[in-house]
């Protein structure tokens, strides 16, 4: 007796199964047996209707004789795990394989590619036998899984198998291992099929894709020539495909306009495949033009096309061009997908717009379009350069709600997206909050990439110490991360900062014992120039660029710079004219430089002159920053009616930066009245640099002016602006000491203040008189030697003879201006130390060698 039901539906839906199961078996006598039959299984609609099938077939004994058209419906209805019951159930045979093929095959095609495996070593188990069609599949799975270890072992089977001479599967086998990353076996079973004569064109193009997708385009063009010219294989759609965008990262512009030229003479210039390879090659070559010829000609064009168009507009700066296209395609109504938003933002923010980049961002998010990796970290570029704080807030939210929240995100992508946060955060002056992202990265995940932006984020921000520390745990803790350029550049970035010479030159060591590409040399020795040049060693710097297999102008004007700060203005000029000669144009950049050199030499001829010449013969407008090094020339040279002349006819608002250089020749040569004029010009501009207080303060000193040193004090006190203290450091045997005015931490205090003590004993009786009035306190001039006595540079000076073999250079580093006792305490020195000293200060260097400093008083 059928129970009733009593819900409505669910009555309806047993009728409805009742009438088909009688549809299926209704028969013209009840006594006769109804007929199930292939075609029978074939016609079913319905899982439901192949298991009625199934289970009369079981009733009537015949399910032996239909067993694999049940398996056929059963996969069609995808009920997988029931045909694999079946097919468990079957005795191995050759003809039957090919319903376990059909299975690996549907879940690679789904993309269920753990279940390809599993499915294999279970028909292996069984006693199944693979054919030639079984292994190109399940190869398959291996590489995009990616397992090397379980496409190694297939690879054993296909041996065993004797299909090593099968052209299909030994192509999987290529294609597996390529994906695999294992290039060198992908090439060994290569160069095998070629020994075999079971080359085919699909063969050359896996290998030639295998050398290009890992970064040896090189290889990959070189593999290509010989698959045409030596073996006499002809180039398919495919071939084209990977060798253009190997034409496009070496710049190879002459082979790709031959693979071009062979893609028209053979028809398959038409494909859009082709035609996008060769759009997206010229404009990696920076021939736009020729690119849009190419985009112009195509018959049809996907969205590929449009976005290959647009980044590399904006590759290339032509942002009027990427957005005319970027518009045209939102008239045409053409699908815009996440690449092309991700293009412009990338445009936008690789040319330092990061307001620009953020606003198209917004606008992604209110097309509906989903952000990816890329265009994070590419609107994060932007926050970065434009300083965005706020926004790039908003982008990590956005970031830990969409993408960090996701259980099975991608490492790599991971890694990228947490790398740009760091970069972001870092340029954003938050700096702390970087490093707790840092840390959040586990050691083994770090990549170079994350150790790079997090050391560069430190010295970028003039934390040179952290960087270097952070330098180090790199080497100690991760064995298997190699610096890269980048990294090298940010780390001798911190020692020019520090002047650690001694670190610096370990790390142009490492360069010469570690291989990198012409590119990156060329960085690494312009870096190099820097850091010899700010660490005191200038001709070593000279060595390095006569060295140069490339120079290039960020090259020539690193080395004018250090000439400057070492005050060999003859020899920053002499760079100067070979630069122009070598057919070099300079920029504002280098007319800095040379207008600095001029200054800290005493050349105010030539220096007015190059100023003059700068916009009329090399047609560089004079910026803010050249009138500052011109009002600093000439208040050097006590031409101070001059320089407030040049600061009064200046095409734009004086800013703080020129009135502090006019102030500081006020300092020089003891001018009270227009020291004061430039520092209330300076509190008129807020500014808070407590330097300009110092000078005034310093002026007022000189002039004994004691009330006025005690009111810029006050007003120090009262707005909030505190005074750095002094402090300088030498790097000795046993690292780096630090010494601050009147120190007495070090462990060898007592030994460097007897030899000091000794010292100016010395050379008060070659001459010596200590300049009071750099002791900025009203007291007793012999108390102010006291005072003067512990100034931070002489005990360093002291700490260096003691520990400094007879004949090396002693070198000191101040953060602040030399005191001018000091500078003349230490000339004397000079004359009774058997060492050259060598002083770098907040403005310069100063190299004092028998009673003498190579500033020629121009400091």
């Amino acid at each position: 007796m059928v129970r009733s039901f009593s819900h409505p539906k669910l009555k309806t839906f047993i009728l409805r199964r009742r009438a088909t199961a009688v549809l299926l078996f209704s028969t013209v006598s009840s006594s006769t047996v109804p007929l199930i039959t292939c075609t029978l299984l074939q016609q079913c609609k319905s899982l439901f209707q192949v298991k009625l099938i199934h289970q009369q077939l079981l009733i009537q004994g015949l399910t032996d004789h239909l067993t694999t058209h049940l398996i056929s419906a059963y996969i069609a209805h995808n009920a997988t795990s029931t045909a694999i019951s079946l097919l468990e159930r079957l005795v191995p045979s050759a003809a039957a394989v090919f319903w376990w093929n059909s299975l690996i095959r549907r879940s690679v095609t789904l993309g269920f590619l753990h279940d390809v495996v599993s499915l294999f070593f279970r028909m292996q188990k069984l006693g199944w036998r693979a054919d030639q069609y079984t292994f190109p599949f399940v190869l398959k799975a291996c590489g995009e899984i990616p397992s090397l270890g379980r496409g190694a072992s297939v690879h054993a089977l296909v041996c065993g198998y004797g299909f090593e001479s099968n052209v299909f599967v030994c192509n999987a086998i290529v294609a597996m291992y390529a994906r695999c990353g294992a290039l060198e076996d992908a090439r060994q079973m290569f160069d095998e099929m070629c020994g075999r004569g079971v080359c085919d064109v699909v063969s050359w193009n896996s290998i030639v894709s295998a050398y290009g997708q890992s970064g040896k385009a090189r290889k990959a063009l070189e593999l290509f020539y010989r698959m045409a010219d030596e073996f006499l294989v002809r180039p398919d759609v495919v071939s084209l495909v990977n060798v253009l965008p190997a034409c496009a990262s070496l710049g190879a512009l002459l082979q790709g306009k031959q693979a071009h030229g062979f893609a028209v003479r053979s028809g398959l210039g038409d494909d859009i495949f082709v035609s996008n390879a060769l759009v997206d090659m010229y404009a990696k070559c920076g021939m736009m033009e020729e690119a849009k010829k190419v985009f112009e000609r195509m018959k049809m064009k996907d969205v590929i096309s449009w976005n290959t168009m647009v980044t590399g507009y904006s590759q290339i700066g032509g942002f009027d061009e990427a957005l005319g296209l970027f518009e045209k395609m939102r008239t045409e109504k053409i699908e815009l997908d996440v690449v092309t938003w991700s293009a412009v933002i990338a445009g936008y923010a690789q040319m330092g717009y990061g307001p620009q980049a953020l606003d198209v961002f917004r606008q992604m998010q209110l097309s509906g379009s989903n952000a990816n990796s890329v265009t994070l970290v590419s609107v994060l570029s932007g926050c970065a350069s434009s300083g965005a704080l706020l926004q790039g807030k908003e982008i990590h939210s956005h970031v830990i709600k969409c993408i960090l929240n996701i259980d099975e995100i991608d490492q790599e992508n991971y890694l990228l997206v947490i790398t740009s946060l760091i970069d972001m955060y870092a340029k954003c002056k938050s700096i702390n909050i970087a490093r707790c992202l840092f840390d959040s990265v586990a050691t083994n995940d770090r990549t170079v990439a994350t150790w790079t932006v997090m050391i560069g984020g430190y010295a970028q921000r003039g934390e040179a110490n952290d960087a270097l520390e952070l330098f180090s745990e790199m080497f100690q803790e991760d064995k298997t991360v190699k610096p890269n350029a980048f990294t090298l550049c940010c780390a001798l970035m911190a020692c020019a900062h520090l002047s650690a010479l001694r670190l610096g030159r370990q790390i142009h060591a490492y360069v010469f014992r570690n291989q990198y590409e012409s590119a990156s040399v060329l960085f690494l020795e312009n870096c190099l120039i820097d850091m010899y040049s700010k660490c005191g060693d200038i001709d070593v710097a000279r060595v390095v660029f006569d060295n140069m297999q490339q120079k290039n102008s960020v090259s020539w004007t690193s080395l004018l710079t250090g000439y400057g700060i070492h005050g060999r203005g003859e020899d920053a000029v002499a760079v100067f004219y070979d630069m122009r000669v070598a057919g070099l144009d300079p920029d504002g950049i280098t007319f800095l430089a040379v207008l600095y050199a001029c200054s800290h030499s005493g050349m105010v001829d030539q220096g007015v002159r190059y100023f003059n010449n700068m916009h009329t013969e090399f047609g560089v407008v004079p910026g803010l920053e050249h009138y500052a090094c011109m009002v600093d020339l000439l208040g050097r040279a006590g031409q101070l009616d001059e320089a407030i002349k040049l600061i009064e006819c200046m095409p734009m608002e004086p800013a703080p930066v020129v009135w502090v250089a006019l102030l500081s020749g006020c300092r020089i040569h003891a001018n009270v009245e227009l020291g004061e004029y430039a520092a209330n010009r300076l509190m008129e501009l807020e500014s808070e640099n407590d330097g300009s207080y110092t000078l005034l303060s310093n002026i007022y000193a000189s002039a004994r002016r004691w009330k006025d040193v005690a009111r810029i004090r006050s007003l120090m006190k009262y707005t909030g602006i505190k005074k750095r203290p002094g402090c300088s450091w030498i790097q000795g045997k046993k690292g780096t000491a630090t010494f601050f005015a009147g120190d007495r931490t070090h462990p060898e205090s007592e030994q460097i203040y007897e030899l000091l003590a000794s010292l100016i004993q010395r050379i008060k009786t070659m001459g010596y008189v200590p300049e009071t009035s750099f002791a900025l306190h009203d007291v007793d001039d012999e108390e102010k030697d006291d005072l003067l006595f512990e100034h931070s540079e002489k005990l360093a000076l002291a700490y260096g003879i003691l520990t400094t073999d007879l004949g090396l250079p002693i070198r000191i580093t101040k953060n602040l201006r030399v005191c001018g006792d000091c500078h003349g305490a230490i000339t004397y020195i000079s004359m009774i130390v058997e060492h050259e000293i060598v002083l770098r200060d907040s403005s310069r260097f100063h190299h004092f060698k028998n009673g003498s400093c190579s500033c020629r008083g121009y400091w």
